[in-house]
């Protein structure tokens, strides 16, 4: 009979990492649904929120994905945990843009509808959104996150790399498509 030995420290590094999904999901999922008005539906800021609500559904899918790494334990179930992370860290990074972006935009708008006199401050609001759904990288994620493990004193030596993050994601689009 084989013997099954069990390293405690990816056993909590993997209960750490579903733990985090959970909690980015959650975050993802509760944001608002829509605006007020309906004109507002094609909205930046609206248009990416529901965007980071399927992204989210879909991660949460992952499991009937086959470009998702299949896990049975051991370092596979720690790498798929992983990059699971990743992708929530990333959608809830994209998500707390898109919600800056309805805040500000509700304070521009000051309970009133767009007009000519508001219109150049909700472009550059438009504008300020892209710019910070373009820093959201894989790099900037991954760094993100490894900061934040190493500074709760989480063991990281078994994470995967940028390089095999960005490896699996590449064959998840690619599968998709």
């Amino acid at each position: 009979m084989e013997r099954i030995t069990v390293n405690p420290r990816r056993t909590a590094r993997v209960a750490e990492l579903l733990n985090d999904f959970r909690t980015l999901q959650y975050w993802i999922t509760e944001g608002p649904k829509g605006p007020v008005h309906p004109d507002d539906y094609y909205a930046a800021g609206w248009v990416e929120l529901r965007q980071c609500l399927e992204d989210g559904k879909h991660i949460l899918d992952c499991a009937a994905d086959i470009t998702v790494p299949m896990a049975h334990g051991g370092p596979d179930e720690q790498v798929k945990a992983q990059l699971q992370q990743h992708e929530a860290q990333k959608i809830y990074n994209r998500t707390q843009a898109a919600l800056t972006w309805v805040a500000m935009r509700d304070q521009i708008l000051a309970g009133g509808r767009p007009h000519a006199g508001n219109a150049a401050q909700l472009m550059a609001l438009d504008q300020q959104l892209w710019n910070d759904l373009a820093l959201i990288t894989d790099e900037a994620v991954y760094e993100q996150l490894r900061v934040s493990d190493i500074a709760s004193g989480r063991w990281t030596g078994a994470d995967p790399n940028l390089y095999e993050v960005q490896c699996w994601i590449a064959v998840r689009k690619q599968g998709a498509a």
